[in-house]
């Protein structure tokens, strides 16, 4: 076999001749270089089997093998602790939702059987269990419960948020003279215009008169703070309570006042007793409500009347 070398760096072409004897020898090398990475891949086999590890070795390896271990359990440890923590915030804002949900029905009239913040929610149905591919891990598990745990959060907000407008809309509600302020008795003269029981001419009637006998309790429309409460030349003795909201009540020909100017008077407190003091020709009670000065009918705020 020859072989023809060309290079820049010779003048000219050389050739090498191989012959038998030389093919011969570089079979013969490789078989035992061969041979020699087969035997040295035995003895390192033999050489590392259990019983022939060196003891200096096996400590190595054994404490290897233990730091790993702590490690997992370090972070295992951790991993728990961040989810118990998550957990235990999850509680708490479940116990604080718990308590929000059950003010909020009892706000909005809800029966309380319907919403019943004391028992788990109704569970149910066929089993059908995930695949092994889709077993949630630790760490998947630990970001849910931090997911939850801000959504939790962000709720409890919100529906303080509404209990607060709840609340006030409850409140503004309670300043309106919505109840009537005689249990008994009927209307003997209604609003608007009427022939005035003195003059006989037609005159506008600004309020509601209720006929009860004398003495009768006189109750608080609404709440409010008392602005008036004295002798007046045409309604006799009288109240006037503001509910805020340029709203005014007026509660006239008392036989008696019960309370005073600056009181703050509750709806359905007792504020005076029916009587016929001042321009009254009997005994009743002459009840207005006023709305930025101008007077309004009381029937239409009222929520039950008498008579």
């Amino acid at each position: 076999m020859n072989i023809i070398l060309v290079s820049s760096q010779f003048a000219k072409a050389r050739s090498i001749t191989l012959t038998r004897m030389h093919l011969l020898l570089a079979i013969v090398s490789l078989c035992a270089l061969f041979v020699g990475a087969v035997l040295t891949a035995q003895y390192a086999i033999v050489r590392l089997q259990p019983g022939s590890i060196s003891n200096e070795l096996r400590s190595w390896l054994a404490s290897a093998q233990a730091d790993e271990q702590q490690k997992q359990q370090a972070y295992l440890h951790e991993s728990l602790d961040t989810m118990a923590k998550n957990l235990g915030q999850m509680q708490a804002r479940l116990l604080r939702l718990d308590t929000l949900g059950a003010r909020l029905v009892k706000i909005t009239g809800m029966k309380p059987q319907e919403f019943s913040f004391e028992q788990a929610p109704a569970q149910g149905g066929p089993y059908l269990p995930a695949a092994p591919q889709a077993d949630m891990s630790l760490a998947s598990m630990n970001e849910q419960l931090v997911s939850l745990s801000s959504l939790l959060g962000d709720r409890s907000d919100k529906l303080v948020a509404l209990e607060t407008l709840l609340m006030q809309n409850s409140l503004n509600k309670r300043l309106l003279p919505s109840v009537a302020p005689i249990t008994e008795g009927w209307y003997s003269s209604n609003f608007g215009w009427r022939i005035d029981p003195f003059t006989g001419k037609n005159a506008m009637h600004e309020g509601v008169d209720f006929m009860v006998q004398a003495g009768t309790p006189i109750y608080a429309s609404a709440g409010g703070v008392v602005v008036y409460a004295d002798y007046h030349p045409q309604y006799g003795n009288m109240v006037e309570i503001d509910h805020g909201n340029d709203i005014v009540t007026r509660y006239a020909h008392a036989s008696k006042l019960l309370t005073k100017v600056g009181a703050v008077v509750r709806r359905g407190q007792e504020i005076a007793k029916v009587g016929s003091t001042g321009r009254s020709t009997g005994n009743h009670l002459h009840f207005e409500v006023r709305y930025k000065g101008l007077a309004q009918n009381p029937v239409r705020f009222l929520q039950s009347n008498a008579g």
